[in-house]
């Protein structure tokens, strides 16, 4: 079977919308250091919402059977809580096909930034990672309009 794209010529325009979510787990040291803003890279959850915007601009280009589209508007939250990061995006388009993998895509991102700015806090005297954990990303809603 050959791969190919999905035509969606023949579909209309329609709003869309999507909205995914992920959690990073962290050391509650790490956790600390955010809250009191001594991260040496800075604010990981600032990089995590400008990672995870661009992100999205970038979804066709990562995963190649995605088209290309004009994204109205993104969003993504961060909230720090007492054993991780969790990490909200919403993708709004006017668009022939889904936003789904876009807001995947984003929280993905959004969420490897956050463990790329503390990972030095995150590692064992091994320089193993333990304890931080990706985990539960999902779609938790997917709107089409029209």
């Amino acid at each position: 079977m050959a791969i190919k794209q999905v035509d969606v010529s023949g579909k209309p325009m329609v709003r869309r919308e999507a909205v995914a979510r992920g959690f990073i787990k962290l050391k509650p040291e790490t956790i600390k250091m955010i809250r009191e803003g001594r991260v040496e890279k800075g604010d990981p959850l600032q990089v995590a919402r400008l990672g995870g915007i661009n992100a999205v601009k970038f979804t066709p280009i990562l995963l190649p059977l995605c088209h290309q589209l004009k994204i109205d508007n993104v969003a993504i939250e961060t909230r720090l809580v007492d054993d991780g990061v969790e990490v909200l995006a919403k993708v709004k388009a006017f668009e022939r096909t889904g936003v789904e993998m876009e807001a995947l895509t984003a929280v993905s991102i959004a969420l490897l930034n956050i463990w790329d700015v503390v990972k030095a806090y995150e590692k064992d005297e091994r320089g193993q990672y333990p304890e931080t954990e990706i985990t539960e990303i999902k779609v938790l809603e997917k709107l089409k309009e029209g």
